[in-house]
């Protein structure tokens, strides 16, 4: 059995045979600060997910943690006041992860908005979030030119430049901190595992799990149950009886990868022909292209060749480049809804960019049991906070309520990481093809864990070694996987605990020196099967 198999298998023997105050179904951003949070305060938690961690929408985003300048324009003040304090916040937990990045929005002419509009929106964007961040620049189109030369500044009004936050990894990786962190404080967590729906039995919840890779079913009891299944949450309530103030409607996004267009490390934001704010963001080596907002009435969705054009069409409209970008271009897709919370007493509009993007919280009081509806990433530590208060709300003693349960961890453990990081000159055995220190990106993705890889390295210099080619991840990064990270299959490590298949072309990952070796680390006897699994599915993914 491969240890990844151990940490599941053992975390599925606590939840067969426990009792918890809370079960939370699903594990993206939502159900992992939830997890996080209530294990940390004290609470016995359980998690669960029918897929992977992050598997579905929290693994599909922009990697931005921004404040949502463009929600100013419908007048959604109070909702981009909380998000700016929100991003600020996650600026100043996770200094490693989140990091302030420019936006430079270019404004065609006849756009709805001069920009002289745009430059003073963004003022009040920058004041809004207590001039956290840099101070916003109007830009002449000759500064434009010589700053960022790449852009078409041919039938532009004016540029503006102004500052957000993104994720230095990935969104799924970040949304794993938050798992991981959960089971570090006692939580039962395993993916993987789908509820087949809940029911009320002597005053506790009663939920039915089947474990997806063996179709084994058992019961798992739990105080409250909170439905945090993304996506999913009205399916789930109809599964378990739950009626709601608010349901989801669906708004599809898609990202393109290309390698990078630009060297300079901003994010550059147009205005598409329709109107919508789309993205160019920088991603290490390559460029992030997007998203697209269009409302569909199922959650599950594809990048279509119009979805690719209409990305490609604008953004070749709106740069200087060698020569215009074409679907060969792309290196990887992502695509993804975004749940956007309604309430069900209102009709709510048929253009996705006039719905709210903020989260909702309904609560059964009577029957212990809460629907996360909404929500971004920006925005998860108010979520967490608000489940821990509704939590307590319907009795669950919390003994260590108000802990801190959030961010990365304290200065002396950091200054202890890079001191024996600097003795044993770990930072000399960093790859010359990679883009930063061993000691800084090890700490950034592993936190105190770090400390025991640096053991592992300083016993063993070949552990400081990138096993698979092309990529950054050393060997003793593959063996901490294997152990610490619960992956499943192939696609759980190369697209979530690591971002190999966002930068990465199929066929170079496929043909990458050390992949097999990494398989086999990862899931012993399984390795082949897994890695066939991985490129068949991968193979019938794409539209042509």
């Amino acid at each position: 059995m491969s240890p990844a198999a151990n940490l599941r298998n053992s975390n599925i023997a606590r939840l067969a045979n426990g009792e918890f105050d809370a079960l939370i179904i699903g594990g993206g951003i939502n159900g992992a600060v939830s997890a996080a949070a209530l294990a940390t305060q004290g609470a016995r938690v359980a998690l669960v997910d029918r897929g992977d961690f992050a598997g579905f929408t929290s693994s599909q985003s922009s990697n931005l943690a921004w404040g949502g300048i463009k929600y100013l324009e419908s007048y959604e003040i109070a909702l981009v006041r909380d998000l700016c304090m929100s991003r600020n916040e996650l600026l100043r937990s996770y200094p490693s992860s989140v990091k302030e990045i420019r936006f430079l929005t270019t404004i065609s002419k006849g756009f709805r908005h001069p920009p002289w509009q745009i430059f003073l929106g963004s003022w009040l964007y920058w004041l809004m979030g207590n001039g956290f961040t840099r101070v916003p620049r109007l830009l002449s189109l000759a500064q434009v030119s010589r700053q960022e030369p790449v852009v078409q500044t041919a039938g532009m009004a004016g540029c503006v430049e102004y500052s957000d936050a993104y994720l230095y990894d990935n969104d799924a990786r970040f949304v794993f901190k938050f798992v991981r962190s959960a089971l570090d404080r006692g939580a039962a967590a395993a993916n993987y595992l789908e509820s087949l729906g809940s029911e009320r039995a002597d005053g506790m919840w009663c939920t039915t799990v089947r474990d997806v890779t063996t179709q084994r079913s058992f019961t798992v009891r739990s105080r409250v149950l909170i439905n945090a299944a993304g996506a999913f949450v009205d399916e789930h309530n109809l599964l378990s009886g739950q009626r709601t103030e608010h349901h989801h409607v669906y708004s599809k996004g898609i990202h393109l990868l290309v390698d990078r267009i630009t060297s300079e490390s901003r994010v550059l934001a147009f205005f598409a022909d329709d109107g919508r704010l789309f993205f160019a963001i920088p991603m290490g080596a390559k460029t992030c292209l997007g998203t697209t907002d269009t409302r569909v009435g199922d959650p599950h969705t594809v990048v279509t060749d119009a979805d690719r054009d209409f990305v490609l069409d604008n953004i070749n409209s709106r740069l200087r480049l060698a020569r215009p970008l074409t679907r060969s271009d792309i290196i990887a897709e992502r695509c993804g809804v975004r749940p956007l919370a309604v309430n069900s007493n209102t009709v709510d509009s048929d253009d996705s960019l006039q719905l709210s993007r903020r989260h909702a919280i309904d609560v059964n009081a009577d029957d212990r049991h809460l629907s996360v509806f909404g929500g971004k990433l920006t925005d998860c530590i108010n979520v967490g906070e608000e489940i821990c208060e509704h939590v307590q709300q319907l009795g669950v003693r919390l003994p260590h309520s108000g802990y801190r349960w959030y961010g990365e961890p304290e200065g002396s453990v950091r200054d202890e990481y890079f001191h024996r990081a600097q003795l044993m000159g770990l930072d000399a055995m960093t790859a010359p093809h990679c883009s930063e220190p061993l000691s800084t990106r090890l700490w950034r993705r592993y936190g105190m864990r770090a400390l025991a890889l640096l053991e592992r390295i300083r016993q063993d210099s070949t552990q400081a070694e990138v096993m698979i080619e092309h990529t950054e991840y050393i060997r003793a990064e593959i063996e901490h996987t294997a152990r610490d990270e619960m992956v499943v299959t192939l696609d759980d490590f190369l697209r979530r605990r690591s971002k190999i298949a966002l930068v990465m072309h199929q066929d170079e990952i496929r043909s990458a020196k050390g992949l097999m070796q990494a398989c086999e680390m990862l899931f012993g006897d399984d390795a082949q099967a897994r890695f066939d699994d991985y490129f068949t599915q991968e193979s019938t993914r794409r539209q042509p």
